[in-house]
């Protein structure tokens, strides 16, 4: 763990439907990290709690309305330029359908198919618990 990186703290989403399948999306081709896949979210802002900035993330960036729920598992990671600490949570799709407004492409896939997309390394902890929970249900 280095302390002196930058850090970023963000809330993710593990945005399930009805039928039990995962939200993901291909994060675009431009950016940090382009083209590997994620669960949306996005920064935390000053004065916002992390269910607050799920909800407002998954707005922005897909447009449709969920409920947070549970928390999933704090993923704290170091890349070489900054320290991401990742709040998780489950959350359930309400009401839209989902737009790639801030992505590449979104994709509703099972927890089991995870492995066959190529996530940020982050990301890794975040399928396992996935996967556990998914198992012990």
């Amino acid at each position: 763990m280095n302390l002196e990186l930058p850090q970023k703290q963000i809330g993710i989403a593990v945005i399930w439907d009805r039928s039990g399948q995962i939200l993901i999306d291909r994060r675009k081709n431009s950016g940090t990290m382009g083209g590997l896949w994620e669960f949306p979210g996005g920064k935390i802002e000053p004065g916002e709690t992390v269910a607050e900035c799920i909800a407002r993330e998954i707005q922005e960036e897909l447009a449709i309305e969920i409920s947070v729920g549970a928390h999933l598992i704090t993923v704290e990671h170091d890349y070489p330029t900054f320290r991401l600490i990742a709040i998780v949570h489950h959350c359930q799709h309400l009401s839209g359908i989902p737009q790639p407004i801030e992505s590449e492409e979104i994709r509703w896939v099972n927890a089991s198919d995870l492995n066959d997309y190529q996530f940020p390394a982050a990301n890794d902890a975040i399928i396992r618990a996935i996967q556990l929970a998914r198992v012990s249900e």
